[in-house]
């Protein structure tokens, strides 16, 4: 006999809201990896932070791919209720924890404009909400949500 676990309402709210929140990653990393200039120019970047993310060294884009791909295919398997979802948020905590290290440990940025000083924090919050949708997937797994 199977058994079937009814979808939790939160569900589809944590899918909706990761996937517009990754969707919007998504968008940033392809305008930032095409050497999207007009775009980082309407989002503040200085002529120094342009330089910055157009000498950032190739391996990176491994780490940041996984980070902004395995959010955005881990959103979607979520709201398909897939539990694939848990390995495809762990890859980008991966991806999310390695570009934190880079960017605040090994080559920082340079200082951001006054007016994105804020933006000094992004990739903790990236953190941190990775952690969250990888805690929360697990849990739905766990729980029989996801099949």
């Amino acid at each position: 006999m199977i058994e079937t676990v009814k979808t939790p309402w939160h569900l589809w709210l944590v899918g909706v809201l990761s996937l517009l929140w990754n969707g919007f990653g998504a968008f940033d990393f392809i305008q930032t990896t095409t050497r999207g200039e007009a775009y980082m120019r309407a989002a503040g970047f200085d002529d120094a932070m342009v330089a910055y993310y157009e000498a950032m060294p190739g391996w990176m884009y491994l780490p940041w791919t996984l980070g902004v791909w395995g959010a955005v295919i881990g959103s979607v398997l979520l709201l398909l209720r897939r539990r694939w979802a848990v390995p495809a948020f762990g890859l980008s905590l991966l991806g999310a924890l390695i570009s934190l290290i880079y960017g605040k440990l090994i080559d920082p940025p340079p200082p951001a404009p006054p007016e994105l000083a804020a933006m000094s924090w992004m990739p903790i919050v990236i953190l941190l909400i990775a952690v969250l949708l990888f805690g929360y997937a697990f849990n739905m797994r766990k729980r029989g949500v996801l099949r």
